[in-house]
């Protein structure tokens, strides 16, 4: 009698470490990191060369995310580089702004919403065994949830933020300038800059409204995971 049964499929061989730090979209997050080191080195002397640099930087944030699908490229290294590397270059422009403008307590205070919220909803994500910080399909908050659910929302509001600082950086003419003046000037003449700065603003709000938000709901994820950790023993 024949034997009809197919043949087992040879095994992929295994992938090393060398090869996945080589994966398309890690060397574009190495690229990023070498385009804001420049960005940052040189912001003070070119304002205008620092801007282009880092807007480039930030928008492979969503070419690199593409290639990871694209190329069936996702690691755990990729998406933390890529996390880091927005933190670390929001964190590094607010920083800087907060030199450029008074009172620079706003930008540190910004900082550490954007900073402290991440990190909590990354370390929440582990505790609770997701894959991914932005599955929040259980959340109760509806603008949470239409955040994370909608590409487009979310994007909206992260290119607001980034461009809002960029204009600050750019339209301040010297390091001891006044916050709220330089945004009512900016917002009471009529221009393109004028709409892109209030259509930014509105961005910006809801981003930090969300880090709030995230900020709470990952928290609270923390101390009921620590709940039922003792009611287990």
């Amino acid at each position: 009698m024949a034997n009809t049964s197919k043949p087992r499929p040879k095994p992929r061989p295994k992938e090393g470490k060398l090869s996945v730090y080589l994966y398309i979209p890690n060397i574009i997050g190495y690229v990023r990191v070498l385009m804001n080191s420049v960005a940052f080195a040189i912001c003070f002397s070119d304002k205008w060369v620092f801007s282009i640099l880092y807007f480039i930087s930030f928008v492979c944030d969503a070419v690199d995310g593409w290639c990871a699908r694209k190329f069936n490229q996702v690691s755990t290294f990729g998406a933390v580089l890529d996390m880091v590397t927005d933190r670390i270059s929001t964190a590094c422009l607010l920083v800087v702004l907060s030199q450029v403008y008074r009172p620079g307590f706003v930008f540190l205070s910004l900082l550490a919403l954007d900073i402290s919220s991440h990190w909590l909803q990354m370390y929440s994500t582990f505790l609770t065994g997701k894959t991914s910080h932005k599955d929040v399909k259980d959340s109760t908050n509806w603008l949470f949830k239409a955040y994370y659910g909608n590409r487009m929302f979310m994007a909206y509001c992260c290119v607001s933020c980034e461009v809002l600082y960029i204009i600050l950086f750019l339209i301040a003419k010297s390091q001891s300038e006044s916050l709220v003046d330089v945004l009512l000037g900016t917002l009471q003449r009529v221009s393109p800059l004028s709409v892109l700065v209030a259509l930014s603003l509105f961005g910006w709000a809801v981003k930090q409204l969300v880090n709030v938000i995230q900020m709470k709901t990952a928290a609270d994820v923390c101390v009921l995971y620590d709940i039922e950790k003792k009611h287990k023993h």
